[in-house]
């Protein structure tokens, strides 16, 4: 230490033999920025800092920038800065003279807790708003996309989320940060990036220390990248199996993968992997749903050996597809169509199950569809005979070309009765006996027959019309009446705008969303037959 000049030997002298043995780090500084002493604690901190130099010669600069506004007069709280490898909180006393005292204490252990606990809170909030993002989407694709998306807003300069190997290859996206992310067809070797193979399979992740960049394949480095770094590659659980890996990069410029890093990216790939294994399960449901529903569903209507057909058909429940409510025509082996409506007791997946096995059945028993009391006969036994606990109500029309025009056999069972809207506007109700099917043992049915003159059509129709209910003062049922008016203007209209114009009034007629099955069938016989 220098030989001190008197006056700052006088100074010292003042501050007593306790001021060099306090635990606490403390520098007294003159008026004019030069140091008067310096204890003990303090010199272990600061070893440049000499009494008689200036302060700033051997000081940190935050703490001699700090010295210098609170000896020219200005008021200054405590400031906090590193001296070395610790962290300070410095607090000033300024006495009458214009001097300084220093008084240091180190906060190394406070600040480092509190940047674990900053760096915590913004994990869990990374984590939390990732939850939301990825289960946002049921689209698998898409859920590549935003986790690709995300892991570079928050834990790497690139990242990929690669997809198990399909057909030989691995769909995958690809992300740099700042730019939106690539979907790509990956064929490669999994075995050839360190801890890749692994990944896929659902292994636990090598640690990021493990992995020499030097050593990486050129397709795992996004072009204008720029040199590899530090690389962390780990498995995306699903449920039971691996959804597939992340691989997040960073420049060589970048820091190493902390473990805590490590740790936050293993727990944002368990819930990437959480929302693959969720999206993709949907849409595998999704699909299987489609491949059922496309047999469950009313068919598309045409003109059928030269007969015009047109059919509507809207279920209850608004976010279904399927309900209790079907039709189908076929052509049958004496050059005729068979056409047949109905109506399952109930609504949504279980009563359109039911209607399937109906179709189903209806279609083995065509070659007897001459004789509807046999055909609706052996419906009833087939549905008693498998124990069904539901019961339906149909109509079947056999419709023949005649001269100009068309003969109808129509039979009921338990089913509203068809109505023939004749060229003048005419109605007309057909009222044959039948029970619903699936109840009785030995059911009988009346089968009625009409000729349709060109123009002229036949109309069935389920409950669901009829007991539409709203209006005007809201609860009124739609009606018969209603109906038989609606249909009496339609007289010489095709068979598309009938069913069209019933089921929108019907439907506008509706108070509410509630409603029950609708479905409407329309044979017409055209004016110009092909």
């Amino acid at each position: 230490m220098k030989t001190q000049p008197a006056p700052l030997a006088a100074a010292s002298a003042t501050l007593g033999a306790g001021w060099d043995a306090a635990p606490v780090a403390a520098v007294a500084v003159a008026a004019d920025g030069r140091v008067l002493d310096i204890n003990r604690a303090a010199r272990a901190v600061l070893p440049a800092v000499e009494p008689g130099d200036q302060l700033s010669v051997g000081a940190p600069g935050w703490l001699s920038a700090a010295d210098s506004v609170v000896r020219s007069g200005e008021p200054v709280g405590d400031v906090a800065g590193v001296a070395g490898s610790q962290s300070f909180d410095a607090h000033p006393v300024a006495a009458a003279d214009g001097s300084v005292m220093w008084w240091l204490e180190e906060t190394t252990r406070l600040r480092a807790s509190q940047e674990a606990l900053r760096l915590e809170r913004e994990s869990t909030a990374f984590l939390h708003a990732a939850s939301d993002a990825l289960l946002s989407s049921l689209n698998a694709s898409r859920t590549m996309e935003v986790a690709a998306e995300l892991a570079v807003s928050r834990l790497a300069d690139a990242a990929w989320v690669i997809a198990p190997v399909a057909r030989g290859v691995h769909q995958a996206v690809q992300c740099l940060h700042g730019e939106r992310p690539r979907a790509l067809t990956l064929r490669i070797r999994a075995e050839d990036i360190p801890g890749l193979a692994e990944a896929l399979q659902g292994f636990p992740p090598v640690p990021s220390r493990w992995i020499d960049p030097a050593g990486l394949e050129p397709w795992i480095v996004p072009d204008g990248f720029g040199e590899a770094g530090p690389m962390v590659v780990t498995s995306l659980p699903g449920h039971g199996v691996p959804a597939g890996a992340l691989v997040l990069l960073r420049r060589a410029d970048r820091v190493a993968f902390s473990e805590d890093e490590e740790a936050v990216a293993r727990l944002f790939a368990s819930r990437v992997g959480a929302a693959l294994a969720a999206a993709r399960l949907f849409e595998q449901q999704s699909a299987i749903t489609d491949v059922l529903t496309s047999q469950l569903l009313p068919p598309a209507l045409r003109r059928s050996r030269g007969i015009d057909f047109a059919g509507v058909y809207r279920p209850a429940q608004e976010t279904a597809r399927l309900g209790g409510d079907f039709y189908d025509v076929h052509e049958t082996e004496d050059g005729g169509t068979l056409a047949l409506l109905g109506d399952v007791c109930g609504q949504g997946l279980e009563a359109a199950v039911l209607t399937g096995k109906i179709r189903n059945t209806m279609q083995a028993l065509l070659p007897l569809a001459g004789d509807h009391g046999r055909v609706l006969a052996l419906l009833n036994a087939a549905l008693i005979g498998a124990g069904e606990t539901r019961f339906a109500s149909l109509v079947l029309a056999s419709a023949l070309r005649e001269d100009d025009g068309l003969r109808l056999r129509l039979t009921r069972a338990g089913h509203l009765p068809p109505l023939v809207v004749r060229a003048d506007g005419r109605v007309e109700e057909l009222l044959g006996r039948g029970p619903v099917v699936g109840v009785l043992d030995e059911p009988e049915f009346e089968t009625l027959e009409v000729r349709l003159e060109p123009g002229e059509t036949c109309l069935l129709y389920t409950d669901g019309v009829v007991e539409a209910r709203g209006g005007p003062m809201g609860g009124e049922l739609f009606g018969e009446e209603r109906l038989h008016l609606l249909l009496s203007e339609c007289g010489g209209l095709p068979a598309e705008a009938v069913v069209e114009r019933v089921v929108m009034l019907a439907t506008q007629w509706l108070e509410g969303p509630e409603h029950d099955d609708i479905a409407v069938l329309a044979i017409t016989a055209p004016r110009v037959w092909s």
